[in-house]
């Protein structure tokens, strides 16, 4: 997804994590109502991140859905395993059906260190992907997180099934979540979210910016500002 809407002057590191945090805590609504009261907080087990690390979308970004007439960009840095991102999932998708012709919804992974199958899932999600089956997996990740989430065994097999049940080529399949460049490309992802200052998921950007809002319905209220919506 393309990069044209990250800011050329960005925020300090401390106030961009400041913000970040503030975007996370809108969704906590959201968790009361689900029941979901955890908060995961995300701690650097990355390498040295790349020169360039810090950019809100990459030209390699993978695009939820593309608006026919794109006025905005909305940016979620997700963990399949979160459940914070779950609560989160019907209310995008909700924005989805409201701004999708309108605004570009973007997804960047954001596996965190205390999920046990939350970078396994974001290899599978990756895996499918590259198979042009990005959303289809996305959706039965957050779909059945109820059923594996949580879990101290390695579900590796369980998000097989799905890519058996979505179709994929399962030769295809295999490779690329054997090949270590599927996971450095999850890893650029979180090195990206890291140097934002990002603490947590889901964290959102629009058009290059953290979302801070704090109701849900100022958050809609934004987005629809951000689409060109009177």
């Amino acid at each position: 997804m393309n990069s044209s809407t990250t800011p050329a002057s960005e925020p300090t590191t401390s106030s961009k994590s400041r913000k970040a945090r503030i975007a996370v805590w809108i969704l906590m609504g959201l968790m009361v109502l689900t029941g979901t009261l955890g908060f995961a907080v995300a701690r650097s087990t990355a390498g040295t991140a790349p020169q360039d690390a810090g950019q809100v979308v990459r030209a390699n970004s993978r695009v939820l859905s593309q608006a026919p007439d794109e006025k905005a960009q909305l940016v979620e840095f997700l963990d399949f395993e979160c459940e914070a991102c779950l609560a989160a999932y019907p209310f995008v998708e909700e924005l989805r059906e409201e701004h999708g012709d309108t605004v570009t919804f973007i997804d960047r992974y954001f596996p965190l260190p205390g999920h046990r199958n939350s970078m396994n899932a974001a290899i599978a999600v990756e895996s499918a992907a590259q198979q042009g089956k990005y959303e289809a997996m996305y959706h039965k990740m957050f779909r059945t997180q109820k059923d594996w989430g949580g879990s101290a065994d390695d579900k590796s097999a369980v998000f097989r099934g799905y890519a058996q049940e979505l179709g994929l080529d399962m030769a295809a399949y295999d490779r690329a979540v054997a090949d270590p460049a599927t996971a450095a490309r999850v890893q650029a992802d979180k090195a990206d979210g890291l140097a934002l200052g990002i603490s947590g998921t889901p964290t959102f950007f629009l058009n290059g910016k953290p979302l801070v809002a704090d109701s849900l319905e100022e958050f809609r209220a934004l987005v629809e500002k951000a689409a060109g919506r009177p």
